[in-house]
């Protein structure tokens, strides 16, 4: 069905200093509903198509694909094809962004097929049109016949120096300690996702709630497309529940309740399951034929299998839920009570951190991988490119929750998961400068009944901690339920939710932080919106949860080990003059391969001189930092030099310490004993250990071995064989040892650049008698 809309309309709104407009009736005219929402150079398109959905189905098939075309910033897309490709990790984010504001807001017996198709068609790289489109979304939806129960408005807010910023650009989130986007209705709060630098609660529920005052704005907005375009309010008839639900609750309610308060998971679901097959037995004694059932509302009525299932599966609802209002979980604890908590560190030998987070039913088995810069991710979009250089990653194999399912790529969800773990575990990460290296998580549930990110964030804390990586302060996460009743407004808040608290539940409210403020926090709710006194309130006891989960953690591991794990990559960062990278690279990257070559390290270098060296142990690190420094600072008098011989003439060596850079070993420097012939010490090729013991005002360098030798305490083996046993260090009648000449072959030094011509090296000074 098409909108309709022959003509082609446009509203705007100011919010906070951002002009936003909302147009209709110019693109994508055959969709149920199409606009654009622009602020700034972003445009986004979303076209929503409704249509009769397929036969027998008992579920509400709304589909929400998000994606970014590279044209909108003027960008070609990267890889080989470029195309196009499988949806990013980013449009996977923004699907998952629109959806769930929206899901809740259309009523339970609709059973049309809904798709929103959304996406950039300019960008102008500093405002997301992530938020963009959710309003997009909620607007569109007004245009088409589904009995979407909105509008809905959202917004992001930043925050600098304490001041709140509506839609704030990529810049200004750069400088902000907190990312907040929050959906709501005209009455209350739909959907949170945000992410700060250890805000007090107090501050994020302020946030929370000036993000909803900005949010009647945007509502206000798209009832202003709908007066323009001479469109009516939409009004919703809703339709009379199955009258089958009464008839099983009258029956089968009591034995569905003693099923609920069974505490193992497993054991609960295998019993509940019984009970439906029991019940579609009375109703239907013959297989697969229709049973004409007097209802509890008066009348008969045939029923069949999946009616029978889809009744049961709301008497389900309704008795956990009235469990939980009277004051009974399904596994017996109070309101505010944590499941058993069991925290391990160092499982696996060869992970360079390890840690097992259980609480309750629910199991993660987390490990970390330290690498270095050339593991990090490369990021691209609409947006500019970007480095990442810390990845958590979530999978949850279908045995965690005891099921067989094909096995796959990472879904919506496990992408969602570790996405919010990982925003959530970032902020307490060391700067680059502090701790070079790139760190991968990898969450594994292993078991799962609620809540399994906030279990992925525990273990990402003490997996991290395990690792040696220095991090500010721990991190914990809770989930909090809710259950309301719709008549009395009566509610109960539940610290740990399992399955069936969340999946018959209301609200599934996920906060982690330290225990100085938050630091990640996402909201899904099942019903039509919570209240500021409900969100206050829930900040307050995720709070009080996290505390107690943070001590449990503690008690595995108080703090970061010391060193990093023997197994992971040794890394040092220094910093050099950037006009001297082309020193340590050379010619054709000579020099950079043969300092790779000789100490095994691996060597990365940024446009801003930061050098990165990398090798499976610290020496072969150090042995680069000290070539490299000693490159790029010059010869410095008194250091210790690693050289390489590169001419030998009669009155000494001449050795290569630096690249392109040589000084002259005099045949009196070479030993502490009588030296008849350079070559009876070294040949040409040789390494020797040389210490720089002058440089002369032609920056000519003068070297010494002995004095080398002597410095780091080793055996010079030339004067242990040529001296004999009890001999003083000089040679008795022999001629003395030659003392420096000024100019000559020693005195004042030989040495300079390798191409200076050495062959007139023996007229500087005497020659060996």
């Amino acid at each position: 069905m098409s909108n309709n809309v022959t003509s082609r309309k446009s509203v705007e709104r100011t919010i906070g200093d951002k002009k936003i407009s909302i147009e209709t009736g110019l693109l994508a005219k055959q969709a149920s509903g199409a606009v654009v929402v622009r602020i700034g150079d972003t445009m986004t398109l979303v076209a929503t198509m409704a249509a009769p959905g397929r036969e027998g189905l008992d579920f509400f098939p709304l589909t929400v694909d998000y994606r970014e075309k590279t044209y909108a910033a003027g960008k070609f897309p990267g890889g080989f094809i470029k195309r196009e490709g499988r949806p990013s990790t980013k449009e996977i984010l923004t699907s998952r962004l629109i959806d769930r504001p929206i899901r809740p807001l259309f009523p339970d017996w609709y059973r049309e097929e809904v798709q929103i198709q959304a996406g950039p068609i300019s960008a102008d790289r500093q405002n997301d049109p992530d938020v963009l489109t959710i309003i997009g979304a909620s607007a569109s939806l007004l245009l088409t016949k589904a009995p979407f129960q909105g509008p809905i408005g959202a917004v992001r807010l930043g925050r600098i120096d304490g001041k709140l910023i509506p839609f704030p650009t990529a810049e200004e989130i750069e400088q902000s300690d907190l990312d907040l986007v929050v959906a709501s209705t005209s009455k209350a709060v739909v959907m949170i996702e945000g992410f700060g630098e250890e805000l007090p609660e107090p501050e994020m529920a302020d946030a929370i709630m000036e993000a909803h005052r900005l949010n009647q704005e945007l509502i206000g907005l798209q009832y202003d497309l709908l007066e323009a375009l001479g469109r009516p309010i939409p009004e919703h008839v809703e339709t009379p529940a199955d009258p089958l639900r009464q008839l099983l609750y009258d029956r089968y309610g009591h034995q569905l309740r003693e099923a609920k308060q069974i505490f193992l998971k497993q054991e609960r679901n295998a019993t509940t399951k019984a009970l439906v097959e029991q019940i579609i037995k009375d109703l239907i004694p013959a297989e697969g034929q229709g049973q004409v059932v007097a209802l509890a509302a008066g009348g008969e009525e045939a029923v069949t299998p999946g009616r029978i299932k889809a009744a049961f599966y709301a008497v389900e609802e309704r008795v956990v839920r009235e469990l939980i209002l009277d004051g009974r979980r399904p596994d017996g604890r109070g309101p505010r009570d944590l499941r058993a908590i069991r925290c391990e560190v160092g499982l696996l030998p060869r992970a360079h951190g390890s840690a097992l987070f259980q609480r309750g039913e629910t199991q993660a088995l987390v490990t970390t991988v330290l690498g270095t810069s050339a593991d990090e991710q490369r990021v691209d979009g609409i947006m500019d490119e970007f480095h990442k250089k810390f990845m958590l990653d979530y999978n949850m194999p279908p045995f965690a929750v005891g099921e067989i399912r094909p096995i796959r790529g990472p879904g919506r969800r496990e992408i969602g998961h570790g996405a919010l773990a990982e925003r959530s575990v970032a902020p307490i990460l060391p700067t680059p400068a502090q701790f070079p290296y790139t760190i991968r998580v990898v969450s594994d549930i292993l078991e799962s009944n609620g809540s399994s990110s906030m279990a992925s964030v525990c273990g990402a804390t003490l997996s991290l901690m395990d690792a040696g990586v220095p991090i500010s302060d721990p991190v914990g996460g809770i989930s909090i339920g809710l259950v309301q009743d719709e008549h009395t407004g009566r509610h109960i808040l539940l610290t740990d939710i399992i399955g069936d608290e969340d999946h018959f539940g209301d609200m599934d409210f996920k906060v982690a932080g330290t225990q100085r403020g938050v630091t990640g926090i996402q909201l899904d709710l099942k019903n039509k919106g919570i209240t500021e006194e409900i969100i206050r309130e829930t900040l307050e006891q995720a709070h009080e949860a996290r505390l107690e989960i943070l001590r449990a953690m503690l008690r595995a591991i108080k703090r970061p080990r010391e060193e990093i794990s023997s197994n992971a990559p040794r890394l040092i960062q220094i910093q050099i003059n950037p006009e001297k990278i082309g020193l340590v690279i050379g010619p054709g990257g000579k020099t950079i391969r043969r300092l790779q070559e000789e100490t095994g390290a691996k060597i990365d270098i940024e446009d801003s001189g930061v050098v990165t060296l990398s090798s499976s142990d610290a020496s072969g690190a150090e042995a680069a930092r000290d070539k490299i420094v000693a490159m790029t600072e010059g010869v410095q008098i008194g250091r210790i030099y690693e050289g390489r011989v590169t001419s030998i003439k009669d009155f000494g060596a001449f050795v290569e310490i630096l690249p392109g850079k040589d000084g002259l070993v005099h045949i009196s420097e070479l030993s502490d004993g009588y030296v008849a012939s350079v070559t009876d010490i070294c040949r040409v090729g040789d390494p020797m250990l040389v210490k720089a013991i002058a440089v002369d005002d032609q920056d000519r360098v003068k070297l010494s071995r002995k004095a080398a030798l002597a410095e780091r305490g080793e055996v010079d083996e030339f004067a242990s064989r040529t001296r004999p046993a009890g001999a003083p260090d000089r040679p008795q009648g022999g001629p003395p040892r030659r003392p420096p000449q000024a100019g000559g072959g020693g005195g004042g030094g030989y040495g300079g650049d390798r191409d200076r011509d050495r062959d007139r090296g023996p007229s500087r000074g005497p020659s060996r008698p």
